[in-house]
């Protein structure tokens, strides 16, 4: 029983950064895999795990969750769930090998992002001399394709989120958390229906129900927690994780 525990606790840690400010995809992936679950069994199992702990996450948040920009949430909600599944089709259809080529570098895409998401925001601000605001077509189409990498590997899929809503909208990241978090359930919701039906997720129960328990237990925890610690705390553990399970991804590959 000590892996379904373990399991359990990357779980709670996977939850709790996803509703702190993303990257939960860093920690469940690897842990699923090095217990010995194929790469693509472990994504469609992280996927569904993770679906309850982000709708815990926004539960919390749901008193906090404002529109993004010109695009109102329901229109948000739809382009998340559609591109969810889409990228999920992907990751079912391609060869495994695809995914396993694929995953270190969207790793370490995802992990940049992260690092310099900021300066991005502020050197585009910088060329243009004015904030860029995006059209609620813009908007929807790009989050429909953030939507699409999220079915298909989801790793830092909210931090990407963020990013587009700072540099595209100029929007607080600290006011669209609630956002992020409820989109982020859109893509793995309609991405694990599919995972559900065609994937081999339900081979195995236990590791699933413990990831999916601890999720659940962190994406509550982890949002009431973000509301405490200082935001430069929260960036520096996101970040450190990120960074370390990318080095570890490309060793491994």
């Amino acid at each position: 029983m000590i892996e379904p525990f373990l399991v359990l606790l990357c779980g709670v840690a996977a939850g709790a950064l996803n509703a702190i400010g993303g990257g939960g995809t860093f920690v469940a992936l690897p842990a699923l895999v090095a217990f010995g679950v194929p790469p693509v069994t472990a994504n469609a199992v992280s996927r569904i795990a993770l679906v309850p702990g982000a709708l815990a996450s926004a539960w919390v948040y749901r008193r906090d969750l404002v529109p993004v920009g010109p695009t109102s949430t329901r229109a948000l909600s739809a382009a998340s769930g559609v591109g969810g599944a889409v990228g999920a089709g992907l990751l079912l259809a391609l060869p495994a090998t695809s995914f396993d080529a694929a995953a270190p570098w969207l790793l370490a895409f995802a992990t940049l992002i992260l690092a310099f998401g900021g300066h991005l925001s502020a050197a585009v601000s910088t060329v243009l001399g004015r904030s860029v605001d995006l059209s609620a077509r813009s908007v929807l189409v790009a989050q429909f394709f953030l939507a699409v990498y999220g079915g298909y590997f989801g790793g830092a899929v909210g931090i990407l989120m963020v990013a587009l809503w700072r540099v595209g909208l100029g929007v607080d990241t600290a006011i669209s958390n609630p956002m992020r978090v409820t989109q982020l359930g859109a893509i793995f919701f309609s991405a694990s229906v599919l995972f559900l039906v065609a994937s081999d997720a339900l081979e195995v129960p236990l590791l699933l129900v413990a990831m999916l328990l601890g999720a659940v237990i962190g994406g509550a925890a982890g949002a009431h927690l973000a509301r405490r610690l200082p935001a430069w705390l929260l960036r520096g553990l996101l970040l450190a994780t990120a960074v370390t399970t990318t080095v570890l991804y490309f060793l491994r590959s």
